[in-house]
């Protein structure tokens, strides 16, 4: 049995394509007929958010130079296709924070083979349920609920034990080119930018399956 298709992915926790981008790719992966590891990695988009930012996803945008208008038609698009992939998100819930603490939590995640698990969880805290996503105390309770011993969360958290390693995808994706998320490496060689259509990541997938078997 050949050996599975590795994809790094790089994407952050508050981006809304990211997590279309995620549902799209984990289609693809279910009807491949082959293996996938998947890995996630860290980027952050907004690294100036503060952690309490006092207002809502609206001001957070339209303090960054978007018209109100503008935010409104945006987020009705995101979330009609957000829709169409089995997402509902609530931008008007949103809890507009810095991620890097969220980013810190999944590679402690990582490190006990829950980063799946714990990556979805807070991926659907900031878009479905309007948690928070940058305060200590609400990040240790999520990694509870996933499998992960609280007291280890906070202590990983309040030192910044991964601090080194949310550095280190960072300065991976800037060494490669990636200039916005989410964006899929396939097999080390691949790149592709952006929540594409199912359809193109498993002809990618199909690719390299088909390229190993005629080596």
């Amino acid at each position: 049995m050949s050996e599975p298709i590795k994809v790094d992915i790089w994407s952050d926790v508050a981006c809304p394509w990211c997590f279309i981008g995620k549902r799209r790719f984990e289609e693809a992966a279910a009807r491949f007929d082959g293996e996938v590891e998947v890995e996630f990695h860290s980027y952050e988009l907004s690294p100036d958010t503060p952690e309490d930012f006092p207002g809502t996803h609206r001001d957070y945008l339209v303090g960054r130079g978007f018209p109100a208008e503008q935010v409104d038609a945006m987020d009705a698009r995101v979330g009609t296709i957000a829709e169409s992939v089995g997402l509902h998100y609530d931008f008007a819930a949103n809890r507009p924070t810095r991620t890097r603490r969220a980013h810190e939590l999944i590679h402690l995640a990582k490190a006990h083979g829950l980063q799946a698990a714990m990556k979805e969880r807070l991926m659907q805290a900031y878009f479905e349920r309007g948690e928070h996503v940058g305060r200590i105390d609400d990040l240790v309770r999520m990694a509870g609920e996933v499998g992960l011993d609280e007291t280890q969360a906070r202590t990983a958290l309040e030192t910044g034990a991964y601090a080194a390693a949310v550095d280190e995808d960072i300065e991976a994706a800037r060494r490669i080119g990636v200039r916005g998320v989410p964006f899929f490496v396939v097999d080390g060689r691949y790149g592709i930018s952006g929540a594409q259509e199912a359809e193109t990541f498993l002809r990618v997938l199909d690719d390299v399956r088909d390229g190993r078997a005629a080596r």
